[in-house]
C-alpha cells in the first residue's frame, strides 16, 4: 500500500489522506491553496478539511485567513490507535457470551486474514507452539513467536532455514512453499496454504480429531527428520 491507502486504514477518506499528505508536505496552508495544489473543487477541499480536523489530522490556525496545519503522522496514528484500544477495552467488558464454542471447521481465507489468524493463535498461546513452515512464513509471524518465548511457551518449529535464536526447538527440513500446520496447547490447529492471494485457504478448528490428525503429522515429519530422511 502507498502513504494514501495506508492512511485510510485510519478512517480517512482517499480526499481527506491527500490532504492530510499535502498539509505534511507544505505546512501551513489555507483551503484555497489546498484546492489549488490538489485540483479538488473548493468546495469538496473545504469539507475534507472539516474532516481532517474532526478526525484528528489537522489543526486550524486563526487569522484573517484561516490556515490548516498536519498533525504530525506519529502524533494522529498514536491516538488513533489509544482511542481504538480504549474502545477494545470496552467491547471486551460488554461482550456477549457465547453459549456454545464452535469445534467445526473454520475456513479463513486470503493471505492477510491467515497471517492475522496465526498472530492471534500463537498470541493467545499458554504452553506449547508447533508449527510448520517456509523461512517466509515464519519471519511473518517472527515478532509473536519472540513473545511466546517470553511467556515460557515451549516453541517447535519446523522450517527451511536456521533461527538466529537457542530457545526455539528447530527441526530443519525442505518445505513446500506454502503450506502451514500450527497447533497450540493442543487446543487450536490451522493448516492450508498462503501466498496465493485472496485465493489462499486455510482451515482452523480446535476439533479434536483434526488436532491429533495434524499433531501425528507433525511428529512423523519430525522422526524422518530425526532419521536423516529429509523429504526432497
Amino acid at each position: 500500500m502507498d502513504f494514501i491507502e495506508m492512511m485510510m486504514q485510519f478512517n480517512l477518506t482517499r480526499q481527506e489522506a491527500i490532504i492530510y499528505k499535502i498539509l505534511l508536505q507544505e505546512g501551513e496552508l489555507t483551503g484555497y491553496e489546498v484546492a489549488k495544489i490538489t485540483g479538488i473543487s473548493r468546495s469538496n477541499t473545504y469539507s475534507s478539511l472539516s474532516g481532517v480536523v474532526d478526525k484528528g489530522g489537522a489543526n486550524v490556525i486563526e487569522g484573517n485567513a484561516m490556515h490548516y496545519v498536519a498533525v504530525p503522522v506519529e502524533e494522529f496514528c498514536n491516538n488513533k490507535i489509544r482511542s481504538m484500544k480504549d474502545t477494545m477495552n470496552e467491547l471486551i467488558k460488554i461482550k456477549p457470551i457465547k453459549r456454545v464454542e464452535t469445534k467445526g471447521y473454520i475456513t479463513i481465507k486470503s493471505d492477510l486474514h491467515i497471517i492475522d489468524k496465526m498472530k492471534n493463535i500463537i498470541n493467545n498461546s499458554k504452553k506449547r507452539i508447533y508449527i510448520s513452515a517456509t523461512k517466509e512464513i515464519i519471519k511473518l509471524v517472527s515478532k509473536e513467536l519472540d513473545e511466546a518465548l517470553k511467556r515460557d511457551i515451549k516453541i517447535v518449529i519446523i522450517t527451511d532455514f536456521y533461527l538466529d535464536n537457542n530457545n526455539y526447538i528447530i527441526y530443519i527440513n525442505n518445505k513446500t512453499q506454502d503450506q502451514i500446520r500450527l497447533i497450540t496447547d493442543s487446543k487450536n490447529v490451522m493448516t492450508g496454504n498462503i501466498f496465493d492471494g485472496e485465493n489462499s485457504t486455510c482451515l482452523y478448528s480446535k476439533n479434536e480429531n483434526l488436532i491429533n490428525l495434524i499433531k501425528e503429522s507433525i511428529k512423523n515429519e519430525i522422526k524422518i527428520i530425526e532419521l536423516g530422511i529429509s523429504k526432497k
